[in-house]
């Protein structure tokens, strides 16, 4: 689904990515461990094109988009949740769903009613301005945009940062859904050792911009997270 040979990637003249080889298998949930400042998120920016990687290569589904633009990608079936969320203030929950459905690639323009029934909440506030939810809601409303236009591969960079716990719980459990339907596959960032293990199939632990550490979940040591993970 996902291949990363080789990829460097930064900001100006700052490298942060080094050598970075990385895969995400179809229906595979892949997490991205690695203390604050290690690149995690400039890795996944670089995967969705937001930043070009200086050298390597990127392939999706067997199609090489090292070059191809954000947007392209997006329609190519690539969902991304960035770090943040980022969504649209002054727009309304309804709005902004409907610019996911922009990525389609069948240009469906009605809201699926599986998004509705994965977040409930947001049927009750589509008229509402996305900056007047709560943090937790405006995270769903990201992930309910992501998920919007069917992608395959669904980017989530840290979905549980900052969010109240009740909220927190209910984004566990949709991935945990999406674990279990086995149709999309997550590259997940997540600083929650304990779900992290729980509910990605590999791993990978960045360090100082490279991969210092990758396996099976239940194969991740102390000694390693003592290493690489801990403050």
């Amino acid at each position: 689904m996902l291949k990363l040979q080789g990829i460097e990637s930064g900001y100006g003249e700052s490298m942060v990515i080094r050598n970075v080889n990385l895969e995400v298998r179809p229906g595979q949930i892949v997490c991205l461990m690695g203390r604050n400042g290690v690149g995690k998120s400039t890795l996944m920016k670089s995967i969705m094109g937001l930043i070009k990687p200086r050298s390597g290569s990127i392939q999706y589904s067997d199609t090489d988009i090292t070059s191809s633009s954000p947007d392209r990608r997006a329609k190519s079936g690539i969902g991304y949740v960035p770090q943040g969320r980022e969504i649209f203030p002054q727009l309304s929950v309804e709005e902004n769903l409907l610019l996911g459905l922009e990525a389609s690639s069948d240009r469906r323009k009605k809201l699926p009613d599986s998004i509705f029934d994965t977040f409930p909440v947001l049927r009750q506030m589509l008229h509402r301005k996305g900056g007047d939810l709560s943090g937790g809601q405006q995270q769903q409303l990201a992930i309910a945009r992501a998920l919007a236009p069917g992608p395959k591969l669904l980017l989530l960079d840290e979905p549980m940062e900052g969010i109240q716990p009740s909220i927190v719980m209910e984004i566990e459990a949709i991935i945990e859904t999406i674990k279990r339907n086995r149709e999309i596959a997550v590259l997940l960032v997540e600083q929650s050792l304990e779900f992290a293990t729980s509910i990605a199939d590999y791993y990978y632990v960045l360090d100082r911009g490279t991969i210092a550490a990758e396996g099976k979940a239940e194969h991740l040591s102390e000694d390693l997270v003592r290493k690489h993970l801990t403050v």
